[in-house]
């Protein structure tokens, strides 16, 4: 054997310090570049007892179609909106963001676009990229291949935590439209469809995950936090309603859903036609078309449309009961 040097295992160091030097993270106080630091004391003066919120998630398999139809730049918004959207349900604002990124071959072009997607969807969610990973794993992932994972720390003051313990029968819901798929159900879309069918509706696939931090705290800051105003938040997420909007339930409640009461995007309905699926099964892996769910007092409805109407599409799409049951879709 020859001399073998680790650019020969597929391993560029140089190629990735350029690929570093070009991200604008904003490290604050000048450190020796293991770690990354941030300064929370102007946020000590705003918070009695400020509390640390923590968040971890990635893009999953739609990393697979972006891959496939070589469409790099939505996934950087969806890593980013997986883990703010996350945070903000307990009604936290995002602080700093961190990435992980593997893959096979460092190629500047697509990581590049990747790298736009998130500060893009940091920039709509106020938040700031402090550090994080680039990591070149040659026989992990083919040439091609890279994976996404971010992470996400955020701030709320104790007495403002929103932690669905108010709800009581008689709530009511409101969903908040999705953008499509946003990134749940990607295994199973990949099967329905055919390699020629991702790539003709690879822009409806590859819309990406809309981001709801802005809409939300500006509702919970117009009511001063009160939880008898807004008392449970849920992202619609992988699990979807039968396993995540029902997290923030009391014992004892139900969520009754009535689906006729937003549009269900064409998408679905095709997966559906397609897949030959249930309701309950399109419910349980699927947005649907609803990627918030907030629980309101009934009387509040009026006043949190009004601040919502000019932000984003929202319907009353159901209420709380009293059952044993945890969720009906009727």
């Amino acid at each position: 054997m020859g001399r073998l040097t680790y650019k020969a295992c597929g391993v560029d160091i140089k190629k990735a310090e350029r690929f570093v030097k070009g991200m604008e993270v904003n490290r604050g106080i000048r450190v020796p570049a293991f770690s990354s630091l941030f300064d929370l004391g102007k946020f000590m003066k705003k918070y009695e007892s400020p509390y640390l919120v923590a968040s971890t998630d990635g893009v999953g398999t739609k990393l697979k179609i972006a891959q496939e139809v070589d469409i790099h730049r939505t996934v950087g918004i969806d890593l980013v909106a997986m883990n703010v959207n996350d945070i903000v349900c307990v009604g936290a604002k995002p602080l700093f963001f961190l990435d992980y990124i593997a893959c096979g071959k460092l190629d500047m072009g697509k990581l590049t676009q990747v790298m736009k997607g998130i500060k893009y969807g940091l920039k709509e969610s106020d938040c700031i990229l402090i550090g994080g990973e680039t990591a070149q794993m040659p026989g992990m992932y083919e040439e091609n291949e890279y994976d996404l994972a971010g992470f996400c720390v955020g701030i709320v003051d104790k007495k403002n935590i929103v932690e669905g313990r108010n709800i009581k029968e008689g709530d009511v819901l409101i969903g908040l439209a999705s953008n499509g798929l946003h990134s749940n159900g990607f295994s199973l879309v990949r099967r329905v469809f055919t390699q020629k069918e991702i790539k003709t509706y690879a822009h409806e696939l590859l819309k990406p995950t809309r981001i709801y931090t802005r809409y939300i705290l500006d509702l919970l800051e117009s009511f001063s936090y009160d939880k008898k105003i807004v008392k449970g938040i849920a992202h619609i997420t992988g699990g979807a309603f039968y396993h995540k909007a029902t997290k923030i339930l009391p014992q004892g409640l139900c969520m009754v859903i009535r689906k006729d009461s937003w549009p269900i995007p064409k998408i679905f309905k095709l997966i559906q036609e397609r897949a030959s699926m249930d309701n309950q099964h399109m419910f349980s892996v699927f947005n649907m078309g609803i990627g918030m769910i907030l629980v309101i007092s009934k009387d509040k409805i009026k006043d949190v449309f009004d601040i919502l109407h000019k932000k984003v599409d929202a319907y009353v799409i159901g209420e709380i009961i009293k059952s044993k049951e945890r969720i009906e879709i009727v």
